[in-house]
C-alpha cells in the first residue's frame, strides 16, 4: 500500500550530506531544491544532528504549558533575530499553521474580518491559510472556504490602498512569491502596504515561510526594505526538516491575549534543532553566502546564452522562466543530469538550495540545465 497525496518519483532517497542526496542505489543528486528550501544549513549538518540526539536523550516531548529550556531558548532567539518590535512567538509545526494563527491573532486584536490578499499568492492548504491563496486548482475542491478574503494584484499599490478600509484586520504578503513564479515584491510596494495598514489600522503580516532564515540574501526579505510588519511567518528552513512553524507578532496583536493552542506546539526536539540551525545560519553569515552565490549563480545562467525568458529572484531563490514545459525540464535534470530542482507553474524553474553551497556547485547546475536545454 502506499499514500494517495503524494505523486511518487522513480527515486527513492536513502540518505543526505551538505548540498547531496543519495539514492537506495547509491546515485548521487546535487539537491537545488532542498525539499522547498527546508534544508538551509545542509542535509543533516552535524551540529543540528547533534543538539536532536541530545535532546532525544534527555526529553522527547512535553507540553508547552512546562517551560523547557530547548523551548525558551528558541523564544528568546527568536525575537531577537525577528524584525525590530516582533517579540512575541507562537510555535506550531507548519506554514500553513502559522498563517492560521497569523489570521486569528489580526482578527482578534482588530475586531474585524476582511482579509486583503494577492492574487498568484500562496500561504498553505488548510481551510483558512487556503482561502488566502489564490490558485483555484488548490481551493475548488474544498469550497467553501472562509468568507472575507479580497484578492488584489501583487505590486499594484492603488489597488491595495483601495483595498484596505475600517473592515481589515489584516494585509498578508509575500516579500517574494515563491509558488507564484517568483516574484520578487519592489520595496515601494512593501512601504506602501505598511502606510495603508497603518492608517486603516490593520495588521500587515509578511508570509516568510519561504523566504526566511537567511534564502534571498538577508535573514528576513523584508529586511531589504526596511519595512517592519505586525506579523511575521515562518516555518520550512528554521528547524532543518523537522516540522515546526512560528507566528512572531508585535506587542499590540500580543496583548490582545488570542485564545489560541496546539498540543506540539514548541516540542523541545524540534526547538533543540530549530536552535542549531538558526546558530549556524547566523554564525557561519549564510545569508551573505546566499547573496553571493545567488548572483554568481542567475549571472551564470543569464551569461551562458539559454533559451529562457527570465531569470528572476533574490539570494537562492531564483525562479527561471523557459519556453517549454518545467515539468518535463525537471525530469531531465533528475535523470540525465542527477540534478534536483522544482517548479513554480507550468514554465518556472524554482531554485531553492541549501545556503552552503558554492560556485563549484552553481556551475554543476548550470552545465546540466545546458545540457538538458
Amino acid at each position: 500500500m502506499s499514500g494517495f497525496v503524494f505523486s511518487e518519483k522513480p527515486i527513492g532517497i536513502e540518505r543526505g550530506e551538505g548540498a547531496f542526496l543519495y539514492a537506495d542505489d547509491g546515485t548521487e543528486y546535487l539537491d537545488f531544491g532542498a525539499s522547498y528550501a527546508v534544508t538551509p544549513v545542509g542535509h543533516c549538518h552535524p551540529r543540528v544532528v547533534d543538539a536532536v540526539k541530545a535532546q532525544v536523550e534527555d526529553l522527547m516531548y512535553v507540553q508547552a504549558s512546562y517551560p523547557v529550556e530547548a523551548r525558551t531558548e528558541l523564544y528568546e532567539k527568536l525575537a531577537t533575530v525577528s524584525p525590530p518590535g516582533l517579540d512575541n512567538v507562537w510555535l506550531c509545526n507548519s506554514g500553513t499553521e502559522a498563517n492560521e494563527a497569523a489570521i486569528k491573532f489580526a482578527r482578534n486584536a482588530t475586531g474585524r474580518g476582511k482579509i486583503v490578499a494577492t492574487r498568484r499568492g500562496f500561504h498553505g492548504r488548510t481551510l483558512g491559510a487556503l482561502s488566502m491563496t489564490w490558485k483555484d486548482k488548490y481551493k475548488k475542491p474544498f469550497e467553501p472556504l472562509i468568507d472575507g478574503v479580497e484578492f488584489v494584484s501583487y505590486g499594484d499599490s492603488e489597488e491595495l490602498a483601495e483595498a484596505v478600509d475600517e473592515e481589515t484586520a489584516a494585509v498578508f504578503l509575500e516579500p517574494i512569491q515563491g509558488e507564484g513564479g517568483i516574484h520578487p515584491a519592489d520595496a515601494t510596494y512593501l512601504r506602501r502596504a505598511r502606510e495603508v495598514t497603518e492608517e486603516a489600522g490593520a495588521a500587515l503580516v509578511f508570509d516568510e515561510i519561504q523566504t526566511g532564515v537567511g534564502r534571498t540574501g538577508t535573514l528576513w526579505a523584508c529586511e531589504r526594505s526596511e519595512v517592519e510588519p505586525d506579523i511575521l511567518t515562518t516555518a520550512k528552513g528554521i528547524a532543518s526538516g523537522l516540522p515546526l512553524g512560528a507566528t512572531v507578532c508585535a506587542d499590540w496583536i500580543a496583548d490582545a491575549d488570542p485564545e489560541h493552542g496546539s498540543t506540539f506546539s514548541g516540542g523541545p526536539v524540534v526547538c533543540a534543532a530549530a536552535n542549531a540551525t538558526l546558530d549556524v545560519v547566523v554564525e557561519e553569515d549564510l545569508p551573505t553566502r546566499a547573496a553571493d552565490v545567488g548572483s554568481y549563480l542567475m549571472e551564470s545562467v543569464e551569461d551562458a546564452d539559454l533559451p529562457i525568458r527570465e531569470v528572476r529572484g533574490q539570494g537562492l531563490m531564483i525562479g527561471l522562466e523557459v519556453k517549454r514545459g518545467s515539468n518535463r525540464l525537471l525530469r531531465d535534470l533528475a535523470l540525465n543530469e542527477q540534478v534536483l530542482a522544482l517548479p513554480a507553474g507550468r514554465t518556472v524553474l524554482r531554485l531553492l538550495p541549501p545556503l552552503i553551497i558554492d560556485e563549484e556547485h552553481a556551475d554543476r547546475f548550470v552545465e546540466s540545465l545546458e545540457a538538458v536545454l
